[in-house]
Formats: structure tokens, C-alpha cells, sequence
């Protein structure tokens, strides 16, 4: 842990002004405005006119007095926003290195937008992170979730707070990915967030409205011609998302709330492990072993996490087609066993995974998925291929609005 005088040597963060009373406990839970019940207003007091204040939970109203330009970030999903919001050139850390080669492997075929790893500050070390990691980092803003934060080996909500007032605020929101239940301490007025909501606070914070207007105007065509498209209900594939790893499938619902299932959930696919109670969600322990997931057989697996570098695709699907009851799955015999992406997922991966979920899952509808290798990029699909309109992302990422 730092020293007093170093503590005292790091600048207080020139914009870092809490409105005093705000807490946790003074949130919604729920997605509404100001004006909802249970939402108060909270006056700041500012130096500036040119002061602005951003709320979300589990933090609470955190005032600037000018935009960002030294960030940290530990989740995938906001060093996509950054890049999203043209503000990646202030990242400084990222939670494993990894993240960034997943981040490639979907920016790759949009021009001019990327995102580079090279020279950030690796956070996760040794099963946690280290507090003094972010005094020396010193960043302006810390884009992890302090609830979350506060699970890691070594860490507390007392920590968090002397992060919070000796370096700089917190500004994010985990659990809002599968709407699972925070620690309790911060349990009681915890709100969830779609992505595009939690896109649109980090867009306040960098003073990126229109930019983040933009982008979600493409979401929304592409959501709006899926959604028209879609075949009959009794037509869809059952679908079953999957981890595969120590001999055992581990399942995910893919009609559960939460971010993390953006891809997946507004496709409306019949899922497989609805009635399961092995789910991640349910179980996190629990799994499936190749007699139980072919009993369950569905149409089409999704690998989640596979296009990252934390699973071996290539060996996975091996495995998958030379076992005696995994070659006997329907989706292994239909060449239906389709690499997924992420569920750390910004806006970007959102648009792009949506779209790749959507030929996965209905070909005749969108078009065939082009099978998976490892090292492979996200398609480059000519124009009349594509569920979104690829250039106008590159152009709002550049800033032409």
C-alpha cells in the first residue's frame, strides 16, 4: 500500500468533485429518468460553468470539470466504447492483454478502426490486481465497476473508496451483464443497464453525445430489419450456448437478461437449455457431459468465448468431432457448431456480434457464416451482405458525423 507522502504527492484529480451525499443507495433500480420515484436530485456545487455532472450505479453522480484524457479500463466492453467514441488514444491499461486480440479480431475489417494493446498496463496479475497499480497509473478515471472491484483477492469497498479520493472516480457498471446479484453492501439500490445505456453515460463522460446517437441509429436499423425477417417461431433452430473445456459442455441461456446475451436474446431462437437448471445463471458449477448434452441436442451450438484466446478452437472442435457421442450431435453433423464471440461486449462488438449471430442462425434469412479458423478475422462481407451499414460505423468512428 502506498505511504503517506505518496499519497500526498498525487494530484487530486482536477475535475473529481462527488455531489457530497450521493451514494449507491440514493439510484433508481430501475432505467428510468431523474424524476422517477425513489431518484433524487442532487445539487453539485461547481467552480466552472463548464462543469458537467454524469450518474450511474453503483457510483453516483460524478462531476467533471473537462473530459477525460488519462483512463483506466479493465473490461473489454469499454475500450470498445473508447475506440466507439473516438477517446482509445487515452486508454492506459486494460484488464489482460488478451482483450486486445479479441478486439482485433472483430475491428479488423472496418477501416480505421483498431485497437492496439502494445504499451497498456496489464491490471490482472497473480489472481488480482494491485492498488497501487492505479497510483501509479494516476489515471483521470477509472472505467471498472468499484462493486465488482471490491471481490478481488485484497480488495474492499474501503478501498475503492481511497481510490475514489486520492486518485480518481470510478465510473462503470459489471453486473449489469447477466444481472446477476452485487455484494451485498452494495446490493440494495444496484441498477441495471443495457449496453447502449451504459454507452450512452460513457458518451456524457467524454462528451460524445452525437457520436453515440449515431451509432446507436445504426443498431437500431440493423435491429429493425433482423427483427422483420425473422422466420415463423415454429421454423427456428433450437440453439445451445456452450463453454466447452475438462470433458464437460457448460451451459448458458441465451434468452437471459443482461448485456452479455445483446447477440443473441433479439434473435428469439428456441433455447435449448430454457428449462435447465445447469445454466450458468442457475448453476455455475454445474455442467453437461457428452450422454446429457446429447439428450439435449440442439440444432446449433454456440461456443461463447471462442473467437478470444482463452479457448483453443481448434482442439475443441477435434475433440467435438472424433468423440464417439460428440460426433453424433446434430449441430457436429450439420457443421452447425459455430465459434460465438463475447459477452464483455461494447457497441461495436454488439453491432458486429449481432450480425454474425444472425447468419449463424439463419442462413436463408442472411446469409451463410463462413466456418471459424483459428487466427481468422471477422468477415470482410461486401456491402449486400451486410446487416449494418459497415462504413458509417468507420466514418463515426473517425468523427464524421
Amino acid at each position: 500500500m502506498p505511504d503517506e507522502s505518496r499519497r500526498d504527492s498525487i494530484t487530486r484529480r482536477r475535475y473529481m468533485r462527488y455531489g457530497g451525499t450521493v451514494a449507491a443507495g440514493g439510484l433508481l433500480a430501475g432505467c428510468t429518468g431523474p424524476e422517477s420515484e425513489g431518484n433524487s436530485s442532487v445539487d453539485v456545487e461547481t467552480d466552472d460553468d463548464s462543469d458537467y455532472s454524469v450518474e450511474i450505479s453503483p457510483v453516483g453522480e460524478v462531476t467533471f470539470e473537462e473530459v477525460p484524457t488519462d483512463v483506466m479500463s479493465y473490461s473489454p466492453q469499454y475500450a470498445d466504447m473508447l475506440v466507439a467514441l473516438g477517446h482509445d488514444e487515452s486508454l492506459n491499461s486494460i484488464g489482460f492483454a488478451d482483450y486486445g486480440e479479441t478486439l482485433s479480431y472483430f475491428f479488423d475489417p472496418l477501416e480505421g478502426v483498431d485497437f492496439d494493446a502494445e504499451g497498456l498496463t496489464e491490471l490482472f496479475s497473480n489472481g488480482s490486481f494491485d492498488k497501487e497499480v492505479l497510483y501509479e497509473l494516476d489515471s483521470d478515471v477509472h472505467l471498472m465497476d468499484p462493486a465488482w472491484t471490491s471481490t478481488f483477492d485484497g480488495w474492499s469497498k474501503d478501498d475503492t473508496d481511497e481510490i475514489r479520493d486520492n486518485v480518481g472516480p470510478w465510473f462503470a457498471n459489471r453486473y449489469s451483464r447477466q444481472h446477476a446479484s452485487p455484494p451485498e453492501e452494495w446490493a440494495a439500490d444496484y441498477q441495471f443497464y443495457t449496453i447502449w445505456e451504459l454507452t450512452e453515460k460513457v458518451a456524457q463522460v467524454f462528451q460524445e453525445e452525437e457520436r453515440f446517437a449515431a451509432l446507436q441509429e445504426v443498431y437500431d436499423d440493423m435491429y429493425g430489419t433482423i427483427r422483420a425477417n425473422l422466420p415463423p417461431a415454429n421454423e427456428r433452430p433450437t440453439v445451445g450456448l456452450v463453454t466447452y473445456y475438462d470433458d464437460q459442455f457448460h451451459p448458458y441461456r441465451i434468452t437471459g437478461p443482461g448485456f452479455g446475451k445483446a447477440h443473441v436474446r433479439p434473435l428469439e431462437a428456441r433455447d435449448a437449455f430454457a428449462d435447465s437448471n445447469k445454466t450458468y445463471a442457475e448453476n455455475y458449477e454445474a455442467a453437461y457431459d457428452f450422454e446429457g448434452m446429447l439428450e439435449v441436442d440442439p440444432d446449433v451450438i454456440l461456443h461463447n468465448f471462442a473467437v478470444t484466446p482463452f479457448y483453443d478452437w481448434g482442439e475443441i472442435t477435434d475433440t467435438l468431432e472424433d468423440h464417439p457421442l460428440g460426433q453424433k450431435l446434430t449441430a457436429i453433423q450439420n457443421d452447425r457448431f459455430y465459434a460465438s464471440g463475447q459477452s464483455f461486449q461494447g457497441p461495436i462488438q454488439t453491432l458486429l456480434q449481432l450480425e454474425m449471430t444472425a447468419k449463424q442462425l439463419y442462413p436463408d434469412q442472411f446469409g451463410e457464416w463462413p466456418r471459424y479458423e483459428p487466427g481468422d478475422s471477422y468477415p470482410d462481407f461486401d456491402e449486400d451482405e451486410r446487416l449494418f451499414d459497415h462504413e458509417r460505423v468507420e466514418e463515426i468512428v473517425a468523427g464524421e458525423l
